[in-house]
Formats: structure tokens, sequence, C-alpha cells
């Protein structure tokens, strides 16, 4: 009988996937960005991602020269802003500290920023056939039918049990393929909902499918209601058609990206932007109010378009604050690109 690695590599070999374009290019390089890509985010999502920034990074030395704001422009609707910063901050460290080559010893891996066990694990496994298993959120479900795992995957009894199967079933051998297999498993086969089961290499040993819970694993998250908060985002526009945009600080929530001054609904607009930004508003108007969605709360988000007399007015902290005619120039916060592109009384890209 076919061990579990033997099932999953044969599988692979007829129904994996074969031309991802980092599979390509199997350089450390662009298994690194890749991996860091692909976390929590699908692969067809991160495709036209990871080649437009290949294209303008091609390798370290490129990444690492570049500034942050030119990265987060690259990466500006991916999510996840911290992967991108952390990548950067990555490619500062192999620089000044590698020699410019990305590290190949295990340890050394996971100690560069934005790098976990499991993706450290991925990295050397795929660009060097290194043996480490991985443990990411595809390997997660497969594993957690397969030995039908009780318990929330994100608890660290779970978790412990998890990477204890992961490293029993890596094999000693063809660990890229192996890697990739696993990964593909879970996203093509061993679905979050719908799994195909029928068509799965694992199915006579998958405890789940023989006791028919497969829908009920992995055990989801404890439901916990999340908190709602409200703030008005102020679209404020000169004579000239320049909008004051505002970069977000380099940590926390869009770190470095750059957003729209935002105010407490309880501020009167007109008085609130003359106090801070020392402008004399002409005009303003609510827009319709949309939800933002973070994972520990919801942002109820009010835009506000604010039309102003002169933008000649001193700015306090110019650093922070800044007029732009051109927006598609910025990186920016999700939520911010689509109030510009949702209204098409705004001056972003062609005129609708």
């Amino acid at each position: 009988m076919d061990t579990f690695a033997e099932s999953l590599l044969r599988w692979y070999r007829d129904h994996g996937r074969h031309d991802l374009p980092w599979q390509k290019d199997s350089s450390l390089y662009g298994t690194w960005v890749s991996e860091i890509m692909l976390q929590q985010t699908q692969v067809a999502t991160v495709i036209p991602y990871y080649q437009r920034f290949m294209q303008r990074f091609p390798d370290i030395s490129a990444l690492s020269q570049a500034s942050q704001d030119d990265v987060l422009l690259h990466w500006a609707g991916l999510g996840y802003y911290s992967r991108a910063r952390n990548l950067h901050k990555a490619a500062l460290i192999i620089a000044e500290q590698h020699q410019g080559n990305f590290p190949e010893q295990y340890e050394t891996v996971l100690a560069l920023p934005g790098i976990g066990p499991s993706t450290a694990g991925a990295i050397l496994a795929q660009a060097l056939g290194q043996r480490h298993a991985i443990l990411d959120g595809n390997v997660k479900r497969v594993l957690a039918r397969y030995q039908a795992i009780q318990g929330w995957p994100g608890s660290l009894p779970v978790e412990k049990q998890l990477w204890q199967w992961a490293e029993t079933y890596t094999p000693k051998q063809d660990l890229a393929d192996y890697t990739q297999a696993i990964m593909d498993l879970g996203a093509t086969v061993c679905t979050r909902s719908s799994a195909k089961c029928e068509g799965c290499p694992l199915m006579d040993g998958c405890q789940a499918y023989q006791t028919a819970c497969v829908a009920e694993l992995p055990t989801k998250k404890p439901k916990k209601v999340l908190p709602v908060r409200e703030k008005r985002f102020l679209i404020i526009r000169n004579n000239q058609g320049d909008y004051l945009m505002e970069k977000r600080p380099p940590a926390g929530i869009w770190g470095g990206l750059w957003s729209l001054p935002e105010l407490t609904m309880d501020l009167a607009v007109k008085k609130a932007v003359k106090q801070h930004w020392q402008l004399t508003v002409s005009d303003y108007s609510d827009l319709p109010v949309f939800r933002h969605s973070f994972s520990h709360f919801h942002l109820e988000i009010t835009p506000c378009e604010v039309l102003v007399e002169s933008a000649v007015g001193y700015i306090a902290d110019e650093e922070r604050y800044q007029w732009c005619n051109d927006i598609k120039q910025l990186a920016l916060a999700a939520p911010v690109s689509a109030i510009f592109q949702a209204n098409n009384r705004l001056k972003y890209g062609e005129e609708t």
C-alpha cells in the first residue's frame, strides 16, 4: 500500500499545478516573494501581482534599493500590507548582512521579518529541496481531515498535533514536489467547502471521509461579535483639483500607505478642517456610508467631499499631509481606492 507521500506525489504528477510563474523561476528570491504573497491569499489573485512585482523588483538588490513607498505601490490591492513592509525590511537585512544572497539555512531564514516556520520550510523545500515540514492553511485542512483532528487549528494544542503529523508525513526526497502537492490538494480538492473527496488520492485513509465528518473539519474558529467603529473620511479638494492626502504611520493599519484625513463623526466638518489644516471650507457633502471589515473590528466609513477655498494656507505636519493631483501614483489603502473609483465625480483615472 502506498504511503501518504507516495499517493500524494502520484496524484500531483497528473493533477497538480506545474506552470505557476514562481515554478518557472525556482530561485530562492522568486520562491520567497511568492510564498509571502500567498500568505492568506489565493493563487489566482497572487499571479498578476507577482508578475508585476518581479518585473519591477527582479532581484534582492532591486528590492533593497527601492523605497518602501515604491514597494507598497506595487503591492496595493493585495492586502495585509505588513507583508510588503516586512519583505522590504528583509531585503535590506539580506543586502547588509548576507551580501545580497538569500540565506540557505533554516534558522537564518526564520529570523527574517515576516517569515514563520511554515513559510521558511516552504521556501527551502521548494527552491533547494531541503526537508522541512510546512503547515499553511491548506495543509492544516488536509491533515485535520485525514486524522479527524477536532478543535480549532489556531489553538496551540491542535496546532501542535498538526505539526507532528506534518513532520511525520513529509518524505525524505521529492521535497519540492511534495510541498507543492499538499498545498495544491488543499487548494483544489480538499477545499474548505464542497470538498471533492471522490477525486482525492488520500480518500481511502482519510478518517474524516470514513466517518462522514468532512464538512465539520477543521473545526471553525469560535465566533465573537466584532465591535463597530465610525469614521468620516474627508475628500478635501482645492480649486486646482488637488486632494489632501495623509500618509499612514509605518506600523499599524494601512502602515505606510496613503489614506484620506479622518474625523470622528461627532466633529463639525468646517470647524475641524479649519482647526486641523487651516483651510476654509466653501462646501461639503457626505456620500453613502460603507463598511470595511478587519479581523478585529468593522469600520463604518462616511466619505465626505470637502471643497476648500485655497491650498495656500499652512498645512501642519507636511511630512504626513500632502496635496496630490495624480492619485494613481500613490499606494492607497483599499477603502480609499474604492472611494475614488466608486465616485466618478472624483478625478481618479479616466473620467466616466
